[in-house]
Formats: C-alpha cells, sequence, structure tokens
C-alpha cells in the first residue's frame, strides 16, 4: 500500500563437487591425494574407479582437531552459538528492543546514541529524503530502510496497491514490515543505529504503529512529518511512474494522516524548512523523545 510516494487509500476496517578433491573439509581448496602405505606381504593390491588406475587402501585416522575460527576464513563454525549471530554479535530475539539511552549533553541533538526511529508522513511528506539526510549527517553509525524500497524487493507478482487493495497487497506489506523489523535489530545488535520510513495511517490496525512495535519494539521512536497539502501536491507532481498518485489519492492520505495530531507523537511541519533545516529539527526531536519518550 505504501510506496514512497504513498499509496491509495485502504479501505476502512479489518551437490556435490563432481570432483572429490574440493569440499567443505578442505575450506573449498583442493584436497592433497595421498596413495597411503602399501598393503600387507601378499595382498593384491584393491582396484580404484575405471579409468583412474590403481589406488591402495588409507587407514582411518583420527579426526584433526577444528583450528581456531579466524574472522577472514570464509566459512564460521557449526555451532549453536552462530546459529543466530549476525556480525559476530547475537542477534536478539523477537522480543522488544529497549529503549535508547539519553545523550549525555543537552543541545547536543541525539549524539552518537544508538536508537530506532520510525518516521511516518504522507505521500510527498519528505520523509525518505529526509530519513536518509538524518542519516548521512550522524556522527554515530546509521542505516535507513525505507518499506517501499523493501516491498519492491518483489519483482514478478508485485501486488501494486495502486491497482487495489487486497489480500495480496497486505500480505506483502506485512512481510516487508517485518522483514524491515528484523533488519532494524540486526543493525541494532550490532551498534547500529536505524531509521525507517512509512506512511502509517492513525486509524488504520493493519497499516498502524501496532505492527512496527511488535516487530521492532517499544524502544522505537516515532516522528510524524506533516507538512501542508498544498506541498506534498506540488512535491507527489513532481514524481513519475507507481510512486506519484493522484490529487485525489494525495489529498485524501494527507486528510488521513491528520488523525496524528494529539496523538502525543512528534509532529513536524516541514512545510518552509529544505531537507538540511527538517533533518536538524528531527535530530532536536529525537534528543527530547530520549529524555521523555512519547507514549504510544
Amino acid at each position: 500500500m505504501h510506496h514512497t510516494g504513498g499509496a491509495p487509500l485502504p479501505p476502512h476496517g479489518p551437490g556435490r563437487h563432481p570432483d572429490p578433491g574440493y569440499g567443505p573439509a578442505s575450506g573449498g581448496e583442493r584436497q592433497a591425494r595421498h596413495p597411503g602405505p602399501p598393503p600387507p606381504h601378499g595382498s593384491p593390491p584393491a582396484q580404484g574407479p575405471p579409468g583412474r588406475g590403481r589406488s591402495w587402501p588409507v587407514p582411518r585416522q583420527a579426526p584433526m582437531p577444528h583450528p581456531p575460527h579466524s574472522p577472514h576464513s570464509p566459512h564460521p563454525p557449526h555451532s549453536a552459538d552462530t546459529a543466530d549471530t549476525a556480525g559476530h554479535v547475537p542477534l536478539p530475539p523477537d522480543g522488544p528492543v529497549p529503549a535508547p539511552s539519553a545523550p549525555a549533553a543537552a543541545g547536543n541533538g541525539t549524539g552518537t546514541a544508538t536508537l530506532a526511529v520510525l518516521l511516518i508522513g504522507p505521500a510527498g511528506a519528505g520523509k525518505t529524503t529526509v530519513a536518509r539526510h538524518w542519516a548521512r549527517r550522524r556522527r554515530a553509525p546509521t542505516a535507513h530502510i525505507s518499506l517501499d524500497d523493501v516491498r519492491e524487493w518483489v519483482c514478478s507478482g508485485f501486488a501494486d496497491p495502486q491497482s487495489g487493495w487486497n489480500d495480496q497487497s497486505e500480505t506483502q506489506y506485512r512481510l516487508a514490515r517485518r522483514t524491515c523489523g528484523y533488519a532494524a535489530r540486526n543493525f541494532l545488535a550490532n551498534g547500529i543505529s536505524c531509521i525507517l520510513d512509512d506512511a502509517v495511517f492513525p486509524d488504520r490496525p493493519v497499516v498502524g504503529l501496532g505492527g512496527w512495535k511488535r516487530h521492532v519494539g517499544p524502544g522505537l521512536l516515532p516522528v510524524v512529518l506533516l507538512p501542508g497539502l498544498e506541498v506534498v501536491l506540488e512535491r507527489n507532481a513532481e514524481r513519475s511512474g507507481n510512486r506519484r498518485l493522484s490529487d485525489e489519492e494525495v489529498a485524501g492520505i494527507h486528510g488521513r494522516m491528520a488523525g496524528w495530531y494529539g496523538s502525543g507523537l512528534p509532529i513536524i511541519d516541514n512545510s518552509r524548512c529544505d531537507v538540511e533545516s527538517t533533518a536538524r529539527v528531527l535530530d532536536d526531536v529525537l534528543a527530547r523523545a530520549l529524555k521523555s519518550p512519547p507514549a504510544w
């Protein structure tokens, strides 16, 4: 349903290698073949496979101990400890992401705090552009994940919400959101902040905050980017392809987004702000949210 450019309103309501000299035991390198000791006196030599000549039986040897794992080796050791890790840091379970700590110095924005942000806004609000700019300018490592980009990973069979909101488009939306949540927790577990953007509706359970809170956790900090209608109409007109919506769709989405007023979430009206100044305001808003997280 949601491209970065927005989407029409959803309806209300609910082998094995052929050469045995290669293999895992060799780490992908060719194993050296040794003929082994000769057979006992008077015993006929064992016959190898056709076309390979003769070979001698190799006595059993004790298995070699596994060398210590190097971070440069192509395959990590197989153990229960590595079954759910990424970047050598254990990935947290599907439970909540704890709220980040407030920055030490006041007036310093978010500083180097590791945090997860959800930037909400209608089509044409500039949320993807602002989120990317904010992520690039931070002093701490920060990733940007756009739900619309993840949705469009589906090539053949993509359920375009502009063709109608149905079971398939809802399924792909839920899958994309879950994928984004997994990626966010993975980044956070490795000390990398994350900002996600999505056109979340305040009155729609499917496309709402509940799913994000479930997949990322209550430590997620939501912020609404909501410029005036004339601004989003102008920005939408500059778009092309399936991310450009009709004026009626843009107006409808923008009207629904007005429901965030009175929700308790921080709202930024960036009607008269460029990307740089909007990103600075976003950082200040997030710094205040770290000290006093919104109830949602």
